[in-house]
């Protein structure tokens, strides 16, 4: 099955939630949601490097395909694509996160009153069944 652009962007914004929802929260991060800020970037990444997802790049596959793991491959591997080209793909993939981060924090926003009744319901019960968070709505 293939991934729609829409259903990525969704993923991206699932994915920086945790973020969010500990600055409103909390008014400080912690390293809690480094594993999703990585996986946020890695599909950014691929939407402009691979998938042709970029208005400024266009339909070009900027993917390097290739998988060598061992210590100092960006050492000795050469992009194929200019210094340029390579600071084009950074500024789409941060304006697809920052974009996304904004989506994020105005959805938890607005639905903050779900968020702080979910925690209370979590802290009671540790576990909440579908119907159970569905109620919260």
């Amino acid at each position: 099955m293939f991934n729609t652009k829409g259903k990525m962007i969704q993923n991206i914004i699932v994915s920086l939630g945790g973020r969010v929802a500990e600055e409103l929260v909390f008014d400080d991060i912690t390293t809690g949601a480094s594993q999703d800020i990585k996986q946020a970037t890695q599909t950014a990444r691929s939407m402009v490097t691979r998938y042709g997802f970029s208005k400024e790049l266009g339909l070009i596959n900027y993917d390097d395909d290739s998988d060598e793991v061992f210590i100092g491959r960006d050492l000795a591997h050469a992009r194929p694509y200019s210094e340029a080209v390579a600071g084009r793909i950074d500024d789409e993939v941060k304006e697809i996160i920052d974009d996304c981060y904004k989506q994020a924090s105005d959805i938890i926003a607005k639905h903050r009153d779900v968020l702080d009744r979910c925690a209370e319901l979590l802290i009671e019960k540790e576990k909440v069944t579908r119907e159970e968070f569905e109620a919260l709505f």
